[in-house]
């Protein structure tokens, strides 16, 4: 068991891609343009598999129970590069590339940045300066209703592993998340109990790992870890 898991309470590691030459430019990249890492975003991830995946780590192999991550090319690479090829080979029968982690389907919106699709929304005489895509989605895109769905199964196979495993009957217990920005946030929104709506402002940097959990040891009180003791 990895030194930082005194507690024994089950967690879900939030991995977002590496940088992407969209991510240098603010142009939304969702579902459709699947987009290859900069050489910067392949370093980001490897510095940060280097400090934070290994035995003993953050990120234990050994107590890994499921890995699901998004079939696009900068989530998969990202997988190659948090993992060396010895460790993905045990871990392949705990791999799900799903469909669930793709990227929100930006639609009318992908390639744009924020202030061009809110010009776009303007012209179209729909809200832009309020604009949020938790609330109002993705015109030609994915609802926060339809997001909403996908991401809620993943949570449903989550909790289901989790539930009678609270207090560390089995080590081997922890998920790993491997996607984008926007669906990560959502999946968080709805971990925590909140509607995709709710005004919840949060941040995951390319390269960058959160964590969520549960208060108390308790299935029914999910939350996100925003810091830990370290060993």
């Amino acid at each position: 068991m990895a030194a930082d898991k005194d507690a024994g309470t089950p967690r879900v590691f939030l991995a977002r891609h590496g940088q992407t030459e969209w991510t240098i430019n603010g142009r939304w990249t969702g579902s459709t343009a699947d987009l290859p890492l900069t050489q910067f975003g392949e370093s980001q991830i490897s510095s940060s598999a280097q400090q934070l995946v290994g035995p003993g780590k953050l990120i234990d192999p050994e107590d890994l129970a499921l890995v699901f991550v998004s079939p696009m090319q900068r989530a998969r690479k990202t997988y190659e590069l948090m993992f060396e090829p010895a460790t993905r080979e045990s871990l392949r029968a705990k791999v799900d590339f799903t469909k669930d982690l793709v990227e929100w389907g930006h639609g009318d919106y992908e390639g744009l940045s924020t202030t061009e699709i809110k010009q776009l929304r303007e012209q179209r005489s729909l809200n832009a300066k309020d604009f949020d895509v938790f609330k109002h989605g993705c015109e030609g895109g994915e609802s926060p209703e339809q997001v909403t769905e996908r991401v809620d199964k993943l949570i449903m196979k989550i909790r289901e592993l989790h539930a009678p495993n609270m207090h560390g009957e089995n080590e081997a217990c922890n998920v790993l998340l491997i996607a984008h920005g926007h669906i990560l946030q959502a999946f968080t929104r709805r971990w925590l109990g909140y509607s995709m709506g709710f005004p919840l402002s949060a941040m995951l940097e390319p390269g960058g790992i959160a964590i969520l959990s549960y208060q108390h040891h308790n299935i029914k009180e999910p939350a996100f870890l925003l810091g830990m003791a370290l060993p």
